[in-house]
């Protein structure tokens, strides 16, 4: 690696802290130096084989993407600009509960089909890893042993461990299933996992009691990681879902950072100041809570996530076969319609707030982009799609999204799904839309708390002990930004364009974006937390 000096920079270092002007040097994949333009005045400025001119840029440590959906794209895209080109220099994936390890041969196959939706099926994946380890492994390995695009941590997956050691059964866990389950997340912390995931209003995760995911949060404590839940709400009962969460996580002694966390749907406009004031009283309390968000307001899932959990149970071929039966069809109907199914966050579905997003069968491609108009237009999509097709769910409130971003445990996730002909614009765009929209635009935040949103604080929730800040001796994982135009530029029409004012980033000291092009470095690699197990009845 060459030696580089970054001359000239507006440094944003992360910390929440006033902006300073400086020349940063870098080498060894590291930052060397940090000379401030007041220390420089009088004496030679630092020199190195390569000098960039940073004069009218931001420089700030690289994004850290709290909640990805990237699993498969790694592996599949060497590019994968979609996170490289907005500043992402590390992923969190293995997201809601469901990803591809730990698994056994049946559990893969049927993970695949179950989250086709959010990943594609992986036809063109080689899935030759089982283990959590196996999977990090893969991913240092990729294209050749070059690596991957961006860094990535994981965190297991609940569902999946469910699935491997219950099945798809709607049933308490057996004792010795339990001990299974503590065994394979025990397994996955010492491969390098950073904490565990659950997506409870997902089959088969959303069958698991609480007594039964704080055993494995006890687990994950010992390890020093955290409990990452979709909980079981975000409509209809969502604040008694957070707290549940909440009391959940005290219980195990495990730190808790709760994913996507919003207010969506009618029940809940206007009511983000009882979220946040009940995540205040946990803090107080001692709680160790963090959480992330995604500046929009729709959200994005599969079309079979919205059925009721009754109508999920056995798996994806069960589903189907229920689909197919006109008695049991119209059962589904009822409970999307006019109970408020499980899967729909108890909520009465609204179809008109359901767009299509992506289907897999060519023949569907006419239904991405529109709303779909009834259960029989559902139905239909999902038989013939054999379960695949990803929406947009139109149910959030944009002061929701304000408020919640302001607090001072928020950090940033795009919750971004790659996949489909009309992805998510949040999937391109979350982080310069928060630099763009939300700071120079509104003045939600400043652009110094802004960073430190993006940056130092899902640092610390991972526990990183040399990411994050712009600080000598960390790594040179960076971002340089235009402040005057940095914006995304995906749309919900056009939701692959890529984002403005982001000239320059750095992973590992190498440019994989330079004067806003991407070039062939794959410098990212797995970040797995340190496999050291605390005492068995440590917290947090």
């Amino acid at each position: 690696m060459e030696q580089l000096v970054i001359r000239d920079a507006d440094v944003v270092d992360g910390s929440g802290g006033p902006s300073y002007r400086a020349d940063v040097v870098i080498d060894g994949g590291r930052i060397i130096s940090i000379v401030q333009e007041a220390a420089a005045a009088g004496c030679q400025r630092p020199k190195a084989r390569r000098e960039l001119d940073a004069e009218g840029l931001v420089l700030s440590p690289g994004f850290i993407d709290m909640h990805a959906h990237s699993d498969l794209a790694l592996l599949r895209d060497p590019d994968h600009s979609a996170k490289a080109a907005q500043g992402v220099t590390l992923e969190v994936i293995g997201q809601d509960g469901l990803s591809y390890a730990p698994v056994d041969d049946r559990t893969l196959a049927e993970v695949r089909r179950a989250i086709t939706g959010w990943n594609g099926y992986g036809d063109d994946i080689d899935f030759d890893w089982r283990s959590v380890g196996e999977y990090l492994d893969r991913l240092d390995s990729a294209f050749d042993g070059r690596g991957i695009a961006v860094n990535a941590a994981y965190l297991i997956p609940q569902g999946t461990v469910r699935m491997l050691a219950v099945g798809w059964a709607d049933r308490e866990a057996t004792p010795q299933e339990l001990d299974r389950m503590r065994q394979l997340v025990a397994e996955g912390m010492e491969q390098g996992a950073v904490g565990l995931s659950s997506g409870l209003t997902y089959t088969p995760g959303m069958y698991a009691k609480d007594a039964e995911l704080t055993e494995l949060c006890r687990v994950v404590a010992s390890y020093g990681g955290y409990y990452c839940p979709h909980h079981r709400s975000y409509g209809a009962g969502a604040l008694e879902a957070y707290a549940e969460m909440v009391d959940l996580s005290r219980e195990a002694g495990c730190s808790l950072h709760l994913a996507h966390a919003t207010m969506n749907f009618g029940v809940n406009e206007g009511r983000a100041p009882e979220l946040l004031a009940l995540l205040d009283e946990a803090l107080a309390s001692g709680a160790d809570i963090s959480l992330d968000t995604y500046p929009y307001t729709p959200g994005c899932t599969t079309l079979v996530a919205m059925l009721p959990s009754w109508a999920s149970e056995g798996g994806p071929e069960a589903i189907l076969k229920r689909l197919a039966d006109d008695d049991t069809a119209d059962r589904i109907r009822h409970h999307l319609e006019v109970t408020g199914s499980d899967g729909c966050h108890g909520v009465p579905m609204e179809w008109d707030t359901i767009e299509i997003s992506g289907v897999t069968d060519p023949a569907l491609a006419e239904y991405v982009g529109r709303r779909v108009d009834s259960w029989a237009t559902a139905r239909h999509l999902l038989l013939s799609d054999r379960l695949a097709p990803s929406i947009l769910q139109h149910v959030g409130h944009e002061e929701n999204v304000r408020q919640i971003m302001r607090h001072r445990v928020h950090t940033g996730g795009s919750d971004g799904i790659l996949q489909g002909a009309k992805p998510h614009p949040r999937a391109y765009g979350t982080f310069p839309r928060y630099l763009g929209h939300y700071v120079r635009e509104l003045g939600i935040l400043s652009l110094e708390e802004c960073v430190a949103h993006l940056t130092s604080r899902p640092a610390a929730r991972l526990r990183l002990p040399d990411r994050g800040l712009v600080k000598e001796g960390y790594k040179a994982d960076l971002v340089l930004f235009d402040p005057g135009t940095v914006a995304a530029g995906s749309t919900f029409e056009e939701p692959r364009r890529l984002p403005t004012g982001i000239p320059h980033v750095l992973i590992d000291g190498r440019f994989v974006i330079e004067d806003g092009r991407r070039t062939d470095v794959l410098a990212g690699r797995s970040v797995r937390r340190s496999p050291v197990r605390r005492n068995a009845d440590s917290r947090g």
